[in-house]
């Protein structure tokens, strides 16, 4: 766990160093939230009933910018040969990458969330909902979207071929992330759309760092 802890501390100074990519991924999310009001007109009965799926279409889209060069960086410079030959399991130094991707890039957005809610007029009842599926949702996009950069490192176009791996597989949790607040908003339960949130995120912890660490050694071959 120390060594996970210094992994994870390596990354977050990383990317305090370069903040640039986490701020673009805000931006983006806030810009393409703005502009469905623009393009569909300002009827808030209409914006309030597709609220929820412009959300998480807009926070995906946002969280894949940072994912291409989520790897590429060490593979570039020769670190992860470095990594590969060191002590510490090249799962946990990926799976460190991971957690500090959610951190800097999708935990923005989720503090971002509620104040683009009120601008798509999404009634109150989900507000709450919506904020406990991002959380439950948006680590299976940062594991998921992992594994995919993983993939595609050193490919050539590999940020078109990360969407064209990635976004299916993601389908899920837009589903029922959206789902999930839809159901607040009508008076059902939401439990079980919580708790299929939760499992895929237990699933992608469970497989997503030892799958991107064999992609990545795959690489370096």
């Amino acid at each position: 766990m120390t060594a996970f802890a210094a992994a994870l501390g390596r990354e977050l100074r990383l990317a305090v160093r370069e903040p640039g990519e986490a701020a673009a991924a805000v931006m983006f999310f806030v810009l393409a939230t703005i502009l469905f009001p623009f393009g569909i007109g300002p009827e808030a009965n209409l914006l309030a009933r597709i609220a929820a799926g412009v959300l998480w279409v807009a926070a995906l889209l946002a969280a894949m910018l940072s994912l291409e060069r989520l790897f590429l960086g060490d593979y570039e410079d020769g670190s992860f040969e470095v990594l590969a030959l060191a002590p510490l399991p090249l799962s946990l130094i990926v799976g460190a990458k991971m957690l500090a991707h959610w951190l800097t890039t999708c935990v923005p957005l989720i503090v971002a969330t509620p104040l683009m809610a009120l601008v798509l007029d999404l009634e109150a009842e989900g507000f709450l909902v919506l904020i406990a599926a991002m959380a439950l949702g948006t680590p299976t996009i940062s594991l998921v979207g992992s594994v995919g950069a993983a993939l595609t490192l050193g490919a050539r176009r590999g940020g078109m071929l990360l969407s064209i791996l990635v976004l299916p597989l993601l389908i899920p949790v837009l589903i029922f992330g959206a789902g999930a607040v839809d159901a607040a908003i009508a008076g059902h339960p939401v439990r079980q759309q919580l708790m299929v949130l939760g499992a895929m995120f237990l699933a992608a912890a469970a497989l997503g760092p030892w799958a991107a660490a064999a992609a990545v050694r795959q690489a370096l071959e």
